[in-house]
Formats: structure tokens, sequence, C-alpha cells
């Protein structure tokens, strides 16, 4: 065999150990990836899931027990309402904001704006139960605002498509 001949196997021989190394690399990091990927879709699924769970039931909890009484005029609604000054007008108007924002939890370009929205009414609520009911019942509306705003903060991704048809008019 001529030293050309041994170079060019030597080399064959080098390229080929280096592609396999490679390969197997490659394989390693694919199978890395993937056990990576699949942990974390696992956890985003979870997490995604525990949202919706908490959304569910924020708009369970706006819908039935917080609009509904006010909406039918139930004695405890309209007894708050008329001790305020607010009258049925006051009671009737909150109501269907709440109602508003339960649906709107479920919707899912308007989720982001639903729950600050809510966020918002709990702002209210908390400050109506210092000023006119003692302090009462104050820890309801913070409890709530919580999970109001970690939907809000998670769901933000929707506001460009709540805005979109907004910016198309423009010129």
């Amino acid at each position: 065999m001529s030293e050309t001949t041994v170079a060019t196997a030597s080399a064959a021989a080098t390229t080929a150990a280096t592609a396999s190394a490679t390969s197997a690399t490659s394989a390693t990091s694919a199978t890395s990836a993937s056990s990576a990927s699949i942990a974390t879709s696992t956890r985003g699924r979870g997490a995604r899931i525990a949202l919706r769970a908490v959304q569910v039931l924020l708009a369970l909890f706006f819908a039935v027990a917080s609009a509904a009484p006010k909406l039918v005029a139930h004695s405890s609604a309209t007894d708050s309402f008329a001790e305020m000054g607010w009258g049925n007008a006051g009671m009737y108007a909150i109501g269907v904001l709440e109602l508003a924002g339960a649906i709107a939890l479920f919707i899912p370009v308007l989720q982001s704006a639903a729950a600050t929205a809510l966020s918002a009414l709990m702002v209210g609520a908390f400050v109506v139960q210092l000023t006119y009911f003692d302090g009462e019942n104050a820890a309801t509306p913070l409890i709530l605002l919580v999970p109001l705003l970690v939907v809000a903060r998670a769901r933000r991704g929707h506001n460009g498509e709540l805005l979109r048809p907004a910016r198309r008019g423009r010129v």
C-alpha cells in the first residue's frame, strides 16, 4: 500500500469516527431535548389546565354567587344597595357587569380584559366594604383579586387580538 492510500484510509476512518460521535451526540441531544420538551409540555399543560379551572371557578362565583342575587333582586342584595343609597339601578348595573365578566372569562379574546374589569370591580367592592360596612367582608374582594390578576396576566397575549380590528382602521 502506498503512503497516499494509507493517509486516505486513515482520514476516512477519522471522518467516520467523528461522524459517528457527532451522530451519537446529536441523538443524545435530540433525546434530551425531546425529554425536556415532554417535561415542559406536561408542565405547561398542567398549568393551562389549572388556569382554566381557576377561570371556571371564578366565572361560576361571579355568575351564581355574586351576579344572580343582584339580578333577581334577592333581599340581601336589595338591602345592601338600599343601605348604600345606590338603589335598584346600582344593584342591577353591578349585577350585569359581574355576569358579563363571568361570561367573558370563557371567551379567549376577552379573558384578560374580563379579568382586569372584574379586578377593578373587586377594588371598588373592597372600598365599599370599608366605607359603608366597616370592613365586615372586606377580605372577600381581596381574595378574589389575586386569581383575577393571575388570569389577566396569563391571558394577556389575547389583548393584541382584541386590539387588531381597531388598528386596521388606522391609515
